[in-house]
């Protein structure tokens, strides 16, 4: 062929592509480069010259990769890392590659093989899209990060991943042992030095950044008190900290949600007029940024926390509605356990206006308006 049919046969081949809606330029053939292309595709307005893409494909087998990109930020900036699980195949030379919270990676996570089984349930929930756990459910099942018993300092209210940004995803947690655990169970992965991810059940996972002496994982099962690292200053991939720390996030459906109104370590954290201001309450105990929090463990799904609404306690009836006799009364902060739920005389409590009733498992019965469950629903059924 000479050199004019061959630029004759180029030119028609890319005519051809362009007509069929193909681009003309190739992919990226090695792992790395198709990994910062698609990062930077998914997340273009986070992309600047001051922040590189840190690719580490933690398992490959054959035509299939496994692993973590973080787009870094320069140490001292007050935006932290954003990083992704991602998962790629080869086919005819050039990869395909999907980002947690992209439709295609729980696809692509469902049949590869560098996949654990184990993972495939939590990962098909990370692609971006609602779960039934999201709009109004707000029962997380997670304890604090810290140990079950202990009482740490809410160093900073509800604010960002990367400081004042909505949503108010995070808490800063000191004190204590130092030992940061993991809030639920799950599966493990580090990002990179100083960085952990959490995947859970329910589209659900968590953030614990600035670590010291983090643990190295790559998919590895986790219970809920598994320990993480210390609490730290750590800025290897980006930030600023100051103070030992830990910086705790919340994640639902591959992206960062507000904190607020969910109950972690049965305290529910609330927003205040800015960013690391806010409280976090306990019943009707308010702890305000700055102040000690205690470690109650996770509220279970069919549970609830008697919330007061600034009383010592809540009376306790024979049926659902003040019609009924008295049965006792159960204090303020308390945590309960509920068999089935109706409906009854109406009344008003922090959290709003219901009828609703909750029988607990002791026969009893109090009005849902005096009780954090998460739902504004029945958590376990209608009896």
């Amino acid at each position: 062929m000479t050199v004019r049919t061959r630029a004759a046969a180029t030119i028609a081949a890319v005519l051809s592509a362009a007509i069929a809606g193909t681009p003309a330029t190739a992919a990226p053939v090695d792992l790395t480069s198709a990994v910062v292309a698609e990062v930077r595709h998914r997340a273009t307005a986070m992309v600047t010259a001051d922040r590189s893409t840190v690719v580490t494909p933690a398992r490959q087998h054959g035509d299939w990769a496994f692993g973590t990109a973080v787009l870094t930020t320069p140490p001292g900036s007050p935006r932290l890392p954003d990083g992704w699980l991602f998962v790629a195949h080869r086919a005819d030379g050039a990869w395909t590659v999907a980002l947690e919270g992209e439709p295609g990676f729980a696809e692509l996570t469902g049949r590869a093989p560098v996949v654990g089984e184990a993972e495939r349930p939590l990962l098909a929930h990370q692609d971006g899209r609602p779960t039934t756990a999201a709009g109004g459910d707000l029962r997380t099942g997670m304890a604090l990060p810290f140990a079950v018993g202990q009482t740490w300092a809410m160093a900073g209210g509800p604010h960002g991943w990367s400081g004042a940004a909505a949503p108010w995803s995070s808490l800063d947690l000191a004190g204590g042992d130092q030992r940061v655990l993991a809030a639920r169970a799950g599966t493990a992965y580090t990002m990179c030095t100083g960085w952990v991810r959490v995947i859970h059940d329910r589209g659900y996972a968590t953030d614990y950044y600035h670590l010291w002496n983090n643990i190295n994982v790559n998919g590895a099962a986790v219970s809920q008190g598994t320990f993480l690292g210390h609490t730290g200053t750590d800025v290897t991939c980006g930030g600023a900290a100051s103070g030992r720390h830990v910086h705790f996030g919340l994640r639902q459906n591959s992206a960062y949600v507000g904190i607020a109104e969910h109950n972690v370590g049965k305290w529910v954290p609330q927003n205040g007029a800015s960013a690391y201001q806010g409280s976090a309450l306990h019943g009707s105990t308010r702890v305000y940024a700055g102040g000690s929090v205690h470690n109650y463990g996770a509220l279970g799904f069919t549970q609830g926390v008697i919330d007061a609404n600034g009383g010592g306690t809540v009376n306790k009836r024979t049926g659902p509605g003040t019609g009924h006799a008295l049965a006792g009364s159960v204090d303020d902060g308390a945590t309960v356990s509920v068999s089935c739920s109706a409906n009854g005389t109406t009344h008003t409590g922090r959290w709003g206006t219901t009828s609703l009733w909750n029988r607990l498992t002791d026969g009893t019965w109090v009005t849902d308006a005096f009780m954090w469950t998460g739902v504004t629903g029945p958590v376990n059924g209608y009896c």
